[in-house]
């Protein structure tokens, strides 16, 4: 047998290499991430539901394929976690973090998930979320909050916190998730792991009923890793056109290439607030160090301001209409397709989506329309930006201190510096900066061109190379 730990604690290309060359079956592979969850689940709540039968016999099938010396893909059995909001497995429960839809079982396989099967990868399970990923932080009426494995007295970020606490426990070396807001980026920083936002349409969305109800935030699933290089693994695997989703586009990067490139002729943009986010004096001091880390790697590195012309209050103020129509939208998908009205079964249904579905009742298209003068006065400043410098970078969330049972209050919009980019379609990463004098992780934004995320990744990869953060998995 191998050592769980040592299993657990490798990139999935260092445990694809293993796998490939005999030195690790995947059925071991596997049953070290189960051990691995039994171990650690208990404390950090992050999977809904643990896949272990389907994983081991898929693991068996994987061993069975190279002893035969089939041609196997580059994630040939390599765990692999799903948020279990959006990324449907035929035949697995997916309950979209609500009580509600506790027994659901999903009828199909969505796209992304059959390129990274195809790709070899062993669905292992799947991973909490928040009701249809509403907020920015991970708790339901389902199983309750996921923690934090850095701190499990924290909140592991919502909305794909499940992903990102398994990730940062050793409990899959891989996972999805999908951004909205934020979701992939503020869990990555909250659990000190590395989330990647894709430009809009470079992966696809094959959900359905409606085909059409990601452009006013547009929203992305993406890869959660604790490495650039696995990230631009399965940014490879996952992307490329869709007939089923009228968004995706055919543009071909070579995301793998990129992790090795110099950034020696890169300038990048730093804004420490986006010019009035309220970031505490210890995430900003980790920040502005970890930016010294692309001087260090050659890079021309300039503190700027974006110039969006907005206060916080009125940032706030047009995020609010789009963000919660599009919640509501979902739950009326979600009534037409299952028959299932949330205020009919509040009991069921936690406060803050209810009063979400609320907000948003009292919204109408006019305001909607309004918001849209904002989102595109954020585009032009950003690309205004992004015209001089190869990269804009900021921190991830303006605070590293969201405690695990916290509610999002008045500072709901303040606290994740993120959702502007749901505004704008760029490509964004959230990578590990550095840890706070109590040990709280931060996590660094770094906001590409449109459709050169490639340029994210190697500024990432050089982020990591000079600043390594896979202590913190340790």
């Amino acid at each position: 047998m191998t050592d769980e730990s040592t299993t657990t604690g490798l990139s999935a290309i260092a445990l694809a290499a293993r796998i490939r060359t005999g030195a690790i079956t995947a059925t071991e592979a596997v049953e070290a991430h189960l051990e691995r969850i039994d171990d650690r689940d208990d404390a950090i709540n992050a999977f809904v539901t643990v896949c272990a039968d389907d994983a081991r016999e898929a693991a068996a099938e994987a061993d069975r394929a190279l002893a035969d010396g089939e041609e196997v893909g580059p994630l040939h059995g390599v765990p692999l976690a799903l948020k279990d909001l959006g990324a449907l497995k035929a035949g697995v429960r997916h309950t979209y973090g609500s009580a509600l839809f506790a027994d659901h079982v999903a009828e199909r396989t969505s796209a992304i998930v059959e390129r990274l099967e195809d790709a070899g990868a062993v669905v292992i399970g799947k991973t909490n979320t928040p009701e249809f990923g509403h907020k920015g932080t991970t708790d339901n009426e389902l199983i309750g909050p996921t923690a934090s494995p850095i701190d499990t007295d924290l909140n592991a970020g919502g909305s794909s916190g499940g992903s990102a606490a398994a990730l940062a426990a050793g409990m899959t070396p891989i996972a999805t998730g999908s951004d909205a807001g934020g979701s992939l980026r503020i869990p990555a920083a909250a659990c000190g792991v590395y989330g990647f936002k894709p430009t809009f349409g470079l992966v696809p969305d094959d959900g359905r009923p409606s085909a059409f109800g990601r452009e006013l935030q547009h929203t992305t699933k993406g890869p959660m890793t604790r490495t650039v290089e696995d990230a631009a693994l399965l940014l490879s695997v996952m992307d490329g056109p869709h007939p089923d989703d009228p968004n995706s586009v055919p543009v071909d990067i070579d995301y793998r290439g990129a992790v090795d490139r110099s950034i020696d002729d890169y300038r990048i943009a730093y804004s420490p607030d986006l010019d009035v986010f309220p970031v505490v004096d210890e995430v900003r001091a980790v920040a502005d160090e970890a930016v010294t880390a692309f001087a260090d790697a050659g890079a021309t590195v300039e503190t700027v301001t974006v110039d969006h012309g907005y206060s916080m209050a009125e940032l706030t103020e047009a995020a609010m209409p789009a963000y919660t129509t599009s919640v509501l939208e979902n739950a009326t998908l979600i009534e037409e397709s299952h028959g299932v009205d949330f205020r009919d079964q509040s009991e069921a249904v936690s406060d803050s989506l209810l009063a979400m579905l609320h907000v948003a009742e009292e919204y109408g298209p006019e305001d909607v329309a309004r918001s849209g003068i904002a989102r595109t006065d954020m585009y032009d400043a950003v690309q205004d930006v992004l015209a001089d410098y190869d990269l804009l970078v900021t921190p991830t969330l303006s605070r590293a201190d969201r405690e695990l049972y916290a509610d999002l209050g008045d500072d709901a919009w303040e606290w994740p510096m993120t959702w502007p980019f749901n505004w704008t379609g760029h490509p964004v990463a959230s990578a590990p900066a550095g840890v706070t004098d109590r040990g709280h992780p931060v996590g660094l934004q770094l906001v590409g061109r449109r459709f050169a995320d490639d340029d994210v990744l190697a500024a990432s990869a050089a982020l990591e190379r000079e600043r390594p953060w896979n202590h913190l998995y340790e």
